[in-house]
């Protein structure tokens, strides 16, 4: 108009007239954020929201009455209450003097710890950085003390040293178990794809069924093995109050359960890489180790790596095996932390039991983030260089 008064024109809406926008532009623009806002939703109200949540209980003291919870807050108690008096035997273990090797090798992890740290900082190393490996170094340190003082020292573990022992043991195995079967049926094998079928069955069986079934397997009088254990002279062997062999058995039926996925993710990796690449250094004349060190294992470590984490991650939870096939005995030498805090919950002790729980979390944290940044990244970074 003449005057310069603003008139509406068709198809543009008053919030996009500055950018001269349609509501089907302004749609499609943001489509992305509309796409992911139900799942974001969801994962705030059943995840994110129930972790803050659990914070009050945490930090209170609950008790139950007839008009329902009572809280009543008392800070970091609950969280101090797992590291001194009775509650640090459960979740620490049993402290007292250390044997020469506890020092010996709380020395030698103490000076590379330090090393470690130098380097970082000789190298330049951001504040972000320098920060995150201190973290790590301190959980690092705290870890090796606890092993120096009970397992070293002839002590009794608590529930914490055994959820390391299910991470670092059970997924160190499952594994090397897992990429040498999807090794294995990469090859022009025949009958490969029946054992692709059948390897990865287990995955297939709920942890709960696992437990019931390898408790009824390892039961040594009435067992459908039980000819084989009286055969080999371990008809009368109570394997349940062994506190090792009860920690090896729970280690052996989640393996059982979880190499398939191992299994089944690295199969996928290993045809995924180049043929080529193998025929090429075939024809120069490399051998299999070389070919598999130099072209197959950098091709697929990134994915290796991946699979790694988030079976570290799923190793922490582990709560169903022990607690079936040996309720945490004998004593709490097969209890994690996640069946710790099951136990105090059904105690009805609820500040104890969301404590243990977030004491997990930022184990699982600290643990999952150092492998990956400075394990994983490095070793990414260097097979691309």
């Amino acid at each position: 108009m003449p005057d310069g008064t603003a008139t509406s024109q068709p198809g543009i809406s008053p919030a996009g007239l500055f950018r001269g926008e349609s509501w089907g532009e302004w749609l499609d623009r943001h489509s992305r954020t509309f796409f992911i806002a139900p799942a974001v939703t969801l994962v705030l109200l059943f995840a994110i929201f129930p972790t803050f949540y659990t914070i009050v209980f945490a930090i209170s003291h609950v008790r139950f009455s007839a008009t329902g919870l009572k809280f009543r807050t008392v800070w970091f108690e609950n969280f101090a209450a797992q590291f001194t008096g009775n509650q640090q035997v459960h979740f620490l273990g049993r402290f007292t003097s250390m044997s020469i090797a506890g020092w010996v090798f709380t020395l030698v992890i103490a000076g590379a710890l330090l090393w470690w740290l130098y380097r970082a900082v000789v190298g330049g190393t951001s504040w972000v950085g320098l920060a995150g490996r201190l973290i790590s170094a301190a959980m690092a340190m705290f870890i090796a003390l606890l092993f120096a003082a009970t397992l070293l020292s002839g002590n009794q573990w608590g529930t914490l040293l055994n959820t390391l022992f299910y991470v670092v043991v059970g997924c160190s195995i499952q594994f090397v178990i897992g990429l040498m079967l999807a090794f294995l049926c990469s090859q022009p094998v025949i009958g490969k794809n029946f054992f692709r079928v059948l390897f990865f069955i287990p995955l297939m069986i709920t942890p709960l069924g696992v437990g019931y079934a390898f408790k009824m397997i390892l039961d040594v009088t009435k067992g459908p093995f039980q000819p084989f254990w009286q055969l080999i002279g371990l008809g009368n062997w109570a394997w349940s109050t062994d506190a090792w062999a009860a920690r090896w058995f729970v280690i052996l039926g989640d393996s059982w359960q979880w190499i398939p996925f191992i299994f089944i993710v690295l199969l996928a990796a290993l045809e995924n890489v180049p043929k080529d690449h193998v025929e090429a250094a075939q024809v120069d004349g490399a051998s299999s180790f070389q070919i598999f060190r130099e072209i197959t294992w950098p091709q697929i470590l990134p994915v290796a790596a991946t699979v790694m984490l988030i079976r570290m991650i799923e190793a922490f939870k582990i709560v169903d095996l022990p607690n079936i096939m040996t309720a945490g005995g004998p004593g709490i030498a097969t209890e994690s932390m996640t069946l710790h805090s099951l136990f105090l919950w059904r105690a009805n002790n609820m500040g104890d039991s969301a404590a243990v729980a977030y004491l997990l979390l930022i184990l699982t944290v600290v643990v999952c983030s150092s492998f990956f940044n400075f394990v994983v990244l490095k070793r990414i970074r260097g097979a691309r260089a």
